[in-house]
């Protein structure tokens, strides 16, 4: 069992604590605001770089069979590090809500992309016989 940290050890991690609060801050990864857009069906959070990230409701499972109601009392905490459905017992924190946006608008684009280089490297694989298989397909492993 771990022992409780000291009352000094707890103010040695305050400097750093704050400085990582600051630069989540600068990367947009705190509300200063949010709120249920029942029109879209979204949550609506806008971030501290400036930023507004509309979260389709959809996309969170807990919140799929949420009502219009519950979503409306959603809830920020102070620190805009989080938000809050207490109808739900559902807690999101901002840094998850914007970094999985940003990974899978990233996958999203990477995917559209149509560059010479892509081109050549896809036909390049179609003359090796496309894509490998896994091997559950190739029935078995080696």
């Amino acid at each position: 069992m771990a022992s409780r940290p000291t009352e000094a050890a707890i103010l040695a991690q305050i400097p750093a604590a704050r400085a990582r609060a600051a630069a989540e801050r600068e990367q947009g990864l705190r509300a200063t605001a949010a709120h249920y857009d029942r029109k879209s069906g979204r949550i609506v959070l806008e971030l501290t770089n400036g930023y507004v990230l509309g979260v389709p409701v959809t996309t969170l499972p807990a919140l799929r069979q949420a009502t219009h109601a519950q979503l409306a009392g959603l809830e920020m905490t102070d620190t805009g590090s989080a938000i809050r459905i207490p109808a739900l017992d559902a807690d999101y924190s901002v840094p998850g809500l914007v970094l999985t946006f940003n990974a899978r608008e990233v996958g999203r684009r990477g995917g559209q992309v149509r560059s010479k280089a892509k081109s050549l490297a896809a036909k390049a694989n179609g003359a090796k016989g496309g894509r490998p298989r896994k091997l559950a397909e190739s029935g078995g492993m080696k």
